[in-house]
């Protein structure tokens, strides 16, 4: 019995498109990112909002993500002259192109917790995925 092979052309788009996941993931990596690029979907926030609301996360890494981040494009940092200085982040045009990658994870999240918490509506789940 022989393997069948996978044309040049099949290989090649499939390293193709591991390559661009992995380069997102890169941009994207660590346990905060994703959450505070959700946090800005809806709007600006400043340092201490963000903190509050991306739960766990400490200051200073808070501050490092912000800064991969700003570094990456996806998000904008303001400084206002006023006492004290005030900083607002938001996402930028370049950012808001995750928007609805991070809707879709968000939309995913929310019918896998139903699966797992109650494992009696299996069926009800594919439902749910199927749209998705």
């Amino acid at each position: 019995m022989s393997k069948k092979q996978e044309g040049p052309e099949k290989s090649e788009n499939c390293t193709e498109h591991l390559r661009a996941i992995h380069d997102t993931m890169d941009v994207l990596n660590g346990k905060w990112k994703i959450a505070i690029i959700g946090s800005l979907r809806f709007g600006k926030r400043r340092f201490m909002e963000l903190q509050r609301e991306v739960e766990g996360v400490g200051s200073k890494m808070l501050s490092k993500e912000l800064r991969e981040l700003e570094l990456n494009e996806l998000v904008k940092r303001t400084v206002y002259d006023t006492k004290p200085v005030t900083v607002e982040y938001e996402l930028t045009p370049y950012g808001k192109t995750l928007e609805s990658i991070i809707d879709e994870m968000a939309k995913w999240g929310q019918i896998h917790r139903k699966r797992i918490m109650h494992p009696t509506n299996q069926l009800d789940m594919q439902d749910a995925f199927s749209h998705l």
